[in-house]
């Protein structure tokens, strides 16, 4: 999708640093990943003898993940937060080593801790706990048990008889229920190409279109939901700034970038859950620590040089 919103004539030195040696125009007066992808990109047909391996700094990373896999695995899940569902702020920065780590952030507050989204539905996150050994937490299951409709409840208010029918007999799998994570996955290239601050102003222009618009159900559904966009972009820029990291303008470094795409991802690419990923938890030291970052990485090429490849 292409959001036109127009670049101010003279853009911040900060920016033109951060663009320095890409060419097109298309992308930087629209919010157009695509547009920047076309115009920057060089195929790459040589083989892999420009990998570097892992470096000390990483291997000492990954060392400390490993000392706690026989503990995890004795244990099926090593640690949850039940008390606390996850949200883009919801938990104190995390880290392996602070003081190795390049590429910070975890789901949670602790290597190998999961996190719970009983959002997606609360019997799933506490049959998952039951699993494991662990407690629901009594508030979490009263709030989303009474107060709170989760998707889950909406999916199945949705359900035609015909549907439940045949989902009972299993004729149709893959319906939208029992998912323990969100299947709307963000573009978080568009964090580190454009910041937080041009994509929130994106959205607002978005919003504004829609004021002169007679309020019909769509309408209304869309102003909605680009107020809580704008809201969690707000969420995604003071987490980062939790962990050190700006994101409200463009990446000006290859590191920059792989923070704002890690960082950032409090739910893409099948978040971990108790419910949906138990043997996910932590990535690597130097190039696949990401909150919401799936699964198990193995330590990758180091990243620390700064510049774009």
């Amino acid at each position: 999708m292409t959001v036109t919103v127009q670049h101010p004539a003279d853009p911040s030195p900060l920016v033109t640093r951060s663009w320095r040696g890409f060419t097109g125009e298309e992308w930087q007066r629209h919010i157009d990943v695509r547009s920047f992808i076309q115009a920057n990109y060089t195929p790459y047909e040589g083989d892999a003898a420009f990998l570097a391996g892992p470096t000390e700094r990483t291997r000492t990373v990954w060392k400390t993940v490993t000392a706690l896999f026989p503990e995890e695995r004795r244990k099926g899940v090593l640690d949850v937060d039940t008390a606390m569902p996850s949200t883009i702020t919801s938990h104190a920065p995390g880290y392996i080593d602070r003081d190795l780590e390049l590429i910070v952030g975890l789901q949670t507050d602790a290597p190998l801790k999961r996190a719970i989204m009983p959002n997606g539905g609360l019997r799933m996150v506490d049959n998952a706990l039951r699993a494991y050994g662990f407690e629901p937490d009594p508030f979490v299951t009263k709030v989303f048990g009474t107060y709170r409709k989760t998707h889950n409840d909406g999916v199945f208010d949705a359900y035609t008889p015909e549907m439940l029918g045949a989902r009972r007999a299993g004729i149709i799998t893959g319906l939208p229920d029992a998912y323990g994570r969100g299947r709307i996955i963000g573009d978080y290239r568009r964090v580190a190409l454009y910041g937080t601050a041009r994509l929130i102003e994106a959205k607002r222009a978005e919003r504004t279109r829609l004021d002169e618009t007679p309020s019909t159900a769509d309408v209304i559904r869309d102003r909605e939901e680009l107020a809580e966009q704008i809201r969690a972009l707000g969420e995604l820029e003071r987490m980062a700034v939790s962990y050190g990291c700006d994101v409200s303008r463009p990446a000006a470094t290859a590191k920059e970038a792989r923070l704002a795409g890690t960082v950032n991802q409090p739910d893409a690419r099948h978040t971990r859950t108790v419910s949906a990923c138990p043997q996910a938890g932590v990535g690597s030291g130097d190039c696949e620590v990401g909150r919401g970052l799936a699964g198990l990485r193995v330590p990758l090429a180091h990243v620390d040089r700064g510049r774009p490849p």
